[in-house]
């Protein structure tokens, strides 16, 4: 392809993040394959970043996520300064065919503002999109910006005016799974693992007391708030229980975090995470949200570990029942599913993985999706000619 993309991860981490990221993981992913591709990516992040890419552009040096946890009218201006620089850009060049968004509603919204004059936009919406119902629902980009989910079942749920902008969904890959049916079986360990922030869309709490009830050893992988490290949240003041998810933990997970049935180990990254996946008997979403994507999910199945979950959101998308995982509708049932799925075949979740979420296959799915954008933006003056 001979095609310059702006790729807009926004001002948060920096690509790839040391540790625990959720969009600038999938970008770090994505931008590779897509380079492989031809696409020159001209990324929009923080200063710190350092994913190969064709250019790097942006406004803060470092990423500014511990700035969320503060009031919102001392962090209400982060996203708009870097979307600000953004829009900068494309009024001083004119090489960029396409920017593909993933900042949260900031993104959307200043880029549709731009007007017909600007290049085409395709953002990926990562989120619950029952958010910001102002403007999802009164969404106008005309043909020039388009909307993408992260799966079926995240569309489906979206708001018309998104609806009417979508040109599709592309699920969540992982570089896990290039080489996931060639890998070696794993001994596995006598832990469930829960991968992900911890916060009350998540369930933590949930995991916590059926590891108690059912009697299996939980281990609980991810910040809480700003904090990676049990000791820096230990260390943290009374201050810190501004954070909503900070006051979840404290509240709702920490009494059943025992350090025998129960850990909290914050976040973990790379090797170490790969192996603590690797090694568990079961990865455990007790999901209270409509989970729109689920990247922990499909790097689950590529290191070899059954999916044991509620079935909402993406995930019947993405786990096969009985053969990659276990689901079901009924919290109570969940404890008995995670001691029934030491019966699944790792193997069976490394071919699903091999198959369905590399790398590879998503970058191709978004430049499919690229040139049908340029084609839609492309029409419109003939149209209006006509």
């Amino acid at each position: 392809m001979t095609l310059t993309v702006l790729m807009n991860a926004g001002p948060w981490l920096p690509v790839p993040p040391p540790g625990y990221g959720g969009i600038e993981n999938v970008v770090a992913t994505l931008v590779p394959e897509l380079r492989r591709l031809g696409v020159r990516v001209v990324l929009a992040s923080v200063g710190s970043s350092t994913l190969p890419c064709d250019e790097r552009v942006g406004v803060f040096a470092e990423g500014q996520f511990g700035a969320l946890q503060r009031p919102y009218n001392q962090v209400c201006g982060v996203a708009q300064a870097h979307l600000a620089g953004v829009v900068r850009q494309l009024h001083a060049r004119d090489d960029i065919d396409l920017v593909h968004d993933h900042v949260e509603a900031v993104g959307l919204a200043m880029l549709t503002a731009m007007g017909p004059g600007a290049p085409p936009v395709l953002h990926t919406l990562h989120w619950d999109l029952g958010k910001h119902p102002e403007l999802y629902g009164g969404l106008d980009g005309g043909a020039r910006v388009r909307v993408n989910g992260v799966s079926a079942a995240q569309l489906a749920r979206a708001p018309r005016a998104l609806r009417e902008h979508s040109v599709g969904h592309v699920h969540l890959a992982t570089p896990l799974a290039t080489e996931a049916h060639r890998r070696p079986p794993v001994v596995k360990g006598e832990h469930v693992l829960v991968l992900g922030r911890v916060n009350p869309g998540k369930g933590q709490d949930l995991a916590a007391r059926l590891a108690h009830r059912v009697g299996f050893r939980l281990v609980l992988a991810g910040p809480v708030g700003p904090y990676h490290r049990p000791a820096e949240l230990a260390a943290a003041g009374a201050e810190a229980r501004q954070n909503p998810d900070v006051r979840f933990f404290h509240d709702e997970v920490a009494p059943y975090v025992d350090g025998d049935r129960v850990r909290w180990i914050g976040t973990v990254a790379g090797r170490d995470r790969d192996d603590l996946l690797a090694t568990a008997r079961a990865t455990l979403f007790p999901l209270r949200w409509e989970e729109p994507g689920g990247t922990a999910v499909v790097e689950s199945l590529a290191l070899g570990t059954p999916v044991v979950a509620l079935a909402r959101g993406c995930l019947p998308e993405l786990v096969e029942h009985g053969r990659t995982g276990l689901l079901t509708g009924d919290e109570a049932e969940l404890g008995d599913l995670v001691l029934a799925a030491d019966l699944l075949e790792p193997d069976e979740c490394r071919r699903e993985a091999a198959a369905r979420f590399t790398p590879a296959v998503m970058a191709r799915r978004y430049a499919a999706l690229y040139e049908r954008v340029r084609r839609s933006d492309a029409a419109v003056p003939a149209l209006r000619a006509a």
